[in-house]
């Protein structure tokens, strides 16, 4: 198929006759076609014979067609020219295979449980019946009939198309099959990777020897047992703090050759789907709605799936009153043993149109040309980047002090720490929103764990340990800040739980996490995991060290010379000027340049994770799977987006001004 870049008109052989109907008089120089099909008629000719479509929307089709990797049909479905029955229809007549109405002719259970009940949704294909040794396939896309047929089970075959709609399809499988996929999202991850089979009496008893042990030692030693704990609180303070400078003079130095030209777009765009997972936000659908319809991507190139839970009838209630457009649909998810974000994703994931998957959050306000970055970062990027992450920032942090700490803390991380741990090579953490992926390798990996409460930071972990990279990308997602002490700390103590639980998974055999990630990143991912959760349950015994620099007495005090006292008092000065100088440095832009009187003040802020660490501790053991979810649409205010992409700081520049832009 011939393509041109953007800007240039553009013909493939499959819309080659549809053009020479529409303008038999004018000359164009073409590309020639690699093989014309002999005998039959192109999709759009049949349709404009059938009366179902007028020869002006015919050529604005086949004129985005040659700019867009996708179907005619899809096209002309998501402008609203023709409906999904009459392009049915008229597929029927071009590949001479007869409609199948699948209410009357329904899909055999025991030949889709054969082919794979996910399979036939990913390919949309649905098995009616098999006769005289024949088997009868609904599908809805017959140009890939003849590739999906390499794939089918040879005993089965050979195989005969009928040709049905897309929605049909699918609701005739999920009228089968739909128990049985719940189940498998459940458990699409390998048990090895997953922390399914985590034995909840084993941690507990273990938990509680640790505790117990702990309690018995500062009965019976208080002294040695709170000098060994603080000596391990210290560490970790020190190598956090070291690896947050590390990352960030990386970043700073890399942001300095940040190219000021805008990339050229991809040659042809992609279909991208997006899941937006929701839960009990009955307020937020007509906002949702507006959000998403700013961004500056052609519709019928836009799939958006909103996750919800079956028995959630408060969201779906809302979601069927909302005027939803036609690029935009609704999931119902079937309950079971589990509720979590990860299990709804894969579930959907199975009805995904893209080969790009992106996910938001329901009160995400992405940059109105995100998508067109993110399309053209996965074109020009190497194989092996498989992950975009984007920017995460807050729409409301002026609401009051905590949201305005909130806002300083995603700035720091999303614009300084994290990007500058992305370039060093290091395992990346993921965001739970404005993630993209490329399909195929998220399908490898068995996406999500769906019992795991951060599967986006799991997930990152299993993409480094199979050698994928991922970028940060300068694109900007705004969320709702957390500004209600309360759900901040059960927020926090669900992603510590989370971070937890994803470190315990892949310290089962550490041997093997060091093979797969190698020693330099292995043991950056014990700082970044081990050592944040240290920090955030040991933080009551590093404060209690500031009694030294008022001049008050401390029980390791007279194990303490002057000269490790003073060392002391440097290392904890020195990581609080660290967190200050990274904080202004990523608040600096002219957007959140009003934070930075507000930034000494996180000194107050980061004791209520010190709470969050220790309702995560006694999760772990009393409902590790549980999914204390935070309620969104308290604060909706003016969202107010930055005028380009780079504002701020740029974060995905090379280290080097001679290497090529765009590579990290």
């Amino acid at each position: 198929m011939e393509t041109t870049l953007h800007g240039q008109k553009a013909v493939t052989s499959d819309n080659l006759s549809d053009l020479r109907l529409l303008r038999p008089a004018q000359k164009r120089r073409v590309p020639p076609p690699r093989r014309a099909r002999v005998g039959r008629a192109p999709l759009g000719q049949i349709l404009v014979d059938l009366g179902y479509l007028s020869p002006g929307d015919l050529l604005k089709a086949v004129s985005l067609r040659g700019r867009e990797d996708a179907r005619l049909g899809d096209i002309l479905i998501a402008h609203g020219w023709i409906t999904e029955t009459q392009l049915m229809h008229a597929l029927a007549q071009q590949w001479g295979a007869s409609p199948i109405d699948l209410t009357r002719d329904s899909p055999d259970p025991r030949l889709i449980d054969a082919l794979g009940a996910e399979f036939c949704c990913t390919k949309v294909i649905a098995p009616i019946r098999r006769v005289g040794g024949v088997t009868l396939l609904a599908c809805a896309h017959p140009d890939l009939f003849a590739s999906i047929q390499k794939d089918l089970p040879k005993e089965y075959g050979p195989y005969r198309m009928a040709i049905a709609t897309e929605r049909a399809i699918t609701d005739s499988l999920l009228a089968r099959r739909k128990t049985q996929m719940i189940r498998r999202a459940e458990s699409r991850v390998a048990s090895v990777m997953s922390c399914r089979e985590r034995d909840e009496r084993r941690a507990a008893t273990w938990l509680f020897g640790v505790l117990f042990a702990g309690a018995l030692g500062l009965t019976l030693m208080p002294l040695a047992v709170f000098a060994l704990l603080s000596g391990w609180a210290i560490l970790t303070l020190v190598l956090t703090s070291a690896l947050k400078l590390w990352a960030g003079i990386t970043q700073a130095r890399s942001a300095r050759y940040m190219p000021q030209t805008t990339p050229a777009p991809a040659a042809r765009l992609p279909v991208i789907s997006i899941m937006v997972p929701m839960f009990r936000e009955p307020d937020i659908a007509a906002r949702l709605v507006a959000r998403m319809s700013r961004l500056h991507y052609p519709r019928e190139l836009l799939d958006m799936l909103l996750v919800v839970e079956e028995d959630d009838h408060v969201t779906r209630d809302a979601l069927a009153k909302a005027d939803l457009p036609r690029w935009m649909r609704v999931l119902p998810v079937p309950d079971g043993p589990i509720r979590t974000k990860p299990r709804a994703l894969n579930y959907a994931l199975n009805f995904c149109r893209g080969s790009i998957i992106g996910v938001y959050d329901a009160e995400d306000a992405p940059h109105p040309d995100q998508l067109h970055m993110i399309a053209r970062r996965f074109a020009k990027a190497p194989p092996e980047v498989v992950c975009l992450q984007g920017i995460l920032d807050y729409y409301n942090p002026r609401t009051n002090w905590l949201s305005r700490c909130f806002t300083i803390e995603y700035a720091t991380w999303f614009r300084m720490v994290l990007p500058g741990i992305a370039k060093l090579g290091f395992v990346v953490p993921l965001g739970g929103t404005t993630l993209f992926f490329r399909r195929k390798v998220l399908e490898e990996l068995g996406c999500w764990d769906a019992h795991n409460v951060t599967e986006d930071a799991d997930l990152g972990v299993r993409l480094a340990r199979k050698g994928y990279r991922t970028e940060l990308v300068p694109t900007v997602t705004q969320e709702e800040a957390n500004c209600r002490m309360v759900p901040w700390v059960k927020q926090r103590s669900r992603w510590l739980k989370g971070y937890a639980i994803t470190w315990a998974v892949h310290m089962r055999s550490p041997r093997k996490l060091m093979e797969d990630l190698g020693p330099r990143r292995f043991w950056a991912f014990q700082v970044m995991f081990f050592g944040s959760l240290s920090q955030y349950v040991l933080a009551p015994l590093l404060w209690s060290f500031w009694l030294m620099v008022f001049g008050l007495p401390h029980p390791v005090q007279s194990l303490l010379s002057d000269t490790q006292i003073t060392l002391l008092v440097a290392v904890f000065v020195t990581a609080e000027l660290l967190n200050i100088c990274l904080a202004a440095w990523a608040v600096r832009g002219e957007s959140h340049r009003f934070l930075i009187p507000w930034v000494p003040s996180m000194h107050l802020y980061f004791p209520l994770g010190a709470i969050a660490g220790w309702k995560a501790i006694y999760e772990l053991v009393q409902k590790p799977f549980y999914w204390d979810k935070t309620t969104h649409g308290i604060f909706d205010l003016h969202i107010t987006l930055p005028a380009s992409q780079t504002e701020q700081v740029p974060i995905a520049a090379p280290p080097r001004p001679q290497r090529a832009p765009w590579i990290s």
